[in-house]
This record gives structure tokens, sequence and C-alpha cells, in this order.
């Protein structure tokens, strides 16, 4: 999912070894990608491979203006899902799985993967998901209104669905916009 652009740095200490302090950026895959369309397999162990690539996941998302990054996105077939809706928290999903969903939302939603487009959605208002954190701990993470969003669309990219498939209508262009005083004067 897309937010407006913002930056981060996050470190994971890795055994025996220091922080690692340098990211990549991945390529985020586009709609007609046939990865997109594949389901992702499960993470049976963390490993460094799974810990950097988690780590290049958040760097991703934040490089590219959004709140949410599946695995498939950028190229891996893994379940697992980073969401930072910016309320303080940066969430890691392994395995997630949808076990409750409740109320409805309708709104504009978009997608790294889909740039320059955006489209109307109803998804749950609120869900529960059960999933691994980074450390492959299990635990229930419960969201509302654009974590609940987040949550849904990124989960969906796991089963290979993309939110065009679920747009109330047509996809719009997404123009930026620019306040009165962000033009010079003359």
């Amino acid at each position: 999912m897309v937010n407006p652009v913002r930056s981060s740095m996050i470190f994971h200490e890795k055994e025996g070894k220091e922080a690692r302090n340098t990211m990549a950026i991945r390529q985020i895959r586009l709609i007609g990608d046939e990865i997109l369309n594949k389901e992702c397999k499960p993470v049976k162990a963390i490993t460094n491979r799974v810990t950097e690539l988690i780590e290049d996941m958040f760097e991703t998302m934040y490089e590219s203006g959004g709140v949410g990054l599946a695995a498939s996105q950028v190229g891996v077939l893994k379940q697992i899902v980073v969401i930072d809706v910016e309320d303080g928290n940066q969430y890691v999903l392994i395995n997630p799985e949808i076990i409750e969903e409740s109320d409805s939302q309708t709104g504009p939603e978009g997608c790294l993967s889909v740039p320059g487009k955006s489209g109307t959605v109803t998804r749950p208002n609120r869900v529960k998901v059960r999933a691994f954190d980074e450390t492959m701990t299990e635990y229930e993470l419960e969201g509302e209104e654009l974590l609940a969003r987040a949550i849904c669309h990124e989960c969906a990219h796991l089963r290979g669905q993309l939110f065009v498939d679920l747009v109330e209508g047509e996809l719009v262009d997404v123009i930026a916009t620019l306040d009165e005083d962000d033009y010079e004067e003359e």
C-alpha cells in the first residue's frame, strides 16, 4: 500500500555480528509480472537471508512511500509482510493468517506494484491476524481502519491477488497535488 514518503533506518542484530548498517533497496515488481499472481510459500525458519530480506523490505517500503510490502512484491515467494502505518509500530507478519474480520470500510487504495493508480476497495474495518514475528514467535495482532486495510491488502499479495481485482468501478490516475504555498511566485 502507498503512503506519503518518509524515511527511517532499521537495524537488526545478527548472531555474533554487529548490527547491519547497510540495507538494499529492492526492485518492486510491477503489475504484469507473473510473480505477483503466484501463491507464496510458508517460511520454515529464520535465517540470515530472511532477516536481510525483512530489513530490505522495510527500507524499500519507506523509500517508495508505502505503508506495507509483501515479499512477492520484491520477487521472493515467501509469506512475509512488513507494515508501518505510522502508529508507532513496525509490524512483521510471517506466515500470516487472518482469523477474524468484522465491519467494513470502503475507500481509496493504491499499491506500490501498481504505481500512479488508485481505486475504491471495500475491506474489513477490523481484522485479527495470527502470524510469526522476525524471531518466529507466534502472536496475534488486531487492526482497525488503515492497519486492517494494510493487513488485508498485503495478505492478499501472498495469495497472488492484487487490489485491482477488487476495485469497485475504474482505476483512476493518482496525480500529485501541490498546495498553493508550493508554487514559486513570479
